[in-house]
């Protein structure tokens, strides 16, 4: 039987797995003290959250447990999630390097797992999968490159997947932080260029010759990285690396007038005007809109992540941004927002993916978005993530 829960009712189901929840965790961890972070992969609004929050904070405390904001405490990381069959809440448990999971259901999903607004429905497909760390894929007409850390790797189709046919070293000599930043572009022919920590690489092929016949030249580079690919009526946008930091600086060129603070990601969006407007994700969590000089705080993005991209789906506005989530949780999401004013609306339910997101990126077409996320297992995969359907 589908159950439809009326406001009341699920109101009731919340609260009936607020408490659940807390009783599960509080036998989990015993009286004391815990930091509770609480993160939305739902269609339940934000405006519940404080709520929801709330409850599960008081059904704690009644089992012993009380909430505090000591970083040298316990750590209770709680996900509201769903799917077709209805709603999932699930709490991470951390106590110093063991984690355990509780988890209670939560009512059915009566709005079909879509926001109100929502227009498009996300899809994944799974390109390569890798042992070894991916900074980033590009895909060429004669093959697939992979930028791992210390290597350029080529695959040749087979198939419906990839198969390596050749290394070629980067020769990079400097340590490099985990899930380095890394970027590949096409070069307008056959070729790309690729930029990493220090280091700016070139390849070019025949398209006659196997595609072992590469040719790669690496050097070292302190120059600025094409962040913002060119756009129609709008210049591309270049940016130093702190390769120590694994961000952006803040420094630009050329200049769109006002200063901007450290960012890990940045792209051009177009505005109903039919201009374009650039947004930056600043290292504080804070989203910049950067339109005719001046930079504007977008308000709506307290769920993003580090990592965007553009998505032209052709649905609504014919172009979104999809956000990861943000969070410590095992699992990360993707989004898709509309960007209307100074607000992101949420344009599709949230898309589950099986670990963290480290990089994010819009295909050279902009009609797919490519994602790495590394699993729990440390393997990597490329996902292709498009728009299926608009409603």
């Amino acid at each position: 039987m589908a159950w439809r829960w009326a406001p009341r009712s699920r109101k009731l189901a919340h609260g009936i797995a607020a408490s659940t929840l807390a009783e599960q965790i509080a036998g989990i961890l015993g009286p004391g003290q815990a930091r509770v972070t609480l993160r939305n992969l739902s269609t339940i609004s934000s405006d519940d959250l404080p709520a929801i929050r709330k409850t599960i904070e008081q059904d704690l405390k009644a089992h012993g447990v009380t909430a505090t904001d000591d970083d040298d405490a316990n750590a209770i990381r709680i996900t509201l999630s769903e799917n077709m069959h209805g709603r999932l809440w699930v709490a991470e448990v951390v106590e110093g390097n063991t984690t355990r999971v509780a988890m209670v259901e939560a009512g059915a999903v009566t709005d079909a797992g879509v926001p109100a607004g929502a227009e498009l429905t996300l899809r994944l497909e799974t390109v390569l999968t890798s042992r070894a760390p991916v900074l980033a894929a590009l895909e060429i007409p004669i093959g697939l490159v992979v930028l791992e850390p210390e290597q350029i790797v080529f695959y040749a189709r087979a198939g419906r997947g990839w198969r390596e046919q050749s290394r070629v070293s980067i020769g990079q000599r400097r340590p490099l932080p985990r899930d380095p930043k890394g970027i590949l572009l096409p070069d307008g022919s056959a070729g790309f260029d690729a930029w990493l920590a220090s280091t700016e690489c070139a390849g070019s092929f025949s398209a006659l010759a196997p595609l072992v016949d590469g040719m790669v030249s690496c050097h070292p580079s302190d120059d600025p990285w094409p962040v913002v690919a060119p756009e129609a009526g709008a210049a591309p946008v270049k940016a130093f690396f702190n390769r120590a930091r694994n961000y952006f600086t803040g420094v630009i060129t050329p200049s769109l007038g006002p200063e901007l603070p450290p960012f890990y990601s940045a792209t051009w969006i177009p505005r109903s005007s039919g201009a374009m407007a650039m947004i930056v994700g600043g290292i504080d969590g804070k989203v910049l809109l950067i339109e005719n000089g001046s930079a504007k705080t977008l308000t709506g993005v307290r769920d993003w992540g580090s990592d965007f991209a553009i998505l032209r789906s052709g649905c609504g506005g014919g172009t979104q941004v999809i956000a990861s989530s943000s969070g410590e949780s095992a699992t990360d999401s993707l989004r898709a927002y509309e960007i209307p004013a100074l607000e992101a609306v949420a344009a599709s339910a949230p898309l589950q993916l099986k670990g963290t997101v480290t990089a994010l990126w819009s295909a050279p077409d902009g009609k797919s978005a490519l994602a790495v996320v590394r699993a729990a297992t440390n393997q990597y995969e490329v996902d292709r993530v498009a728009a299926t359907t608009c409603n």
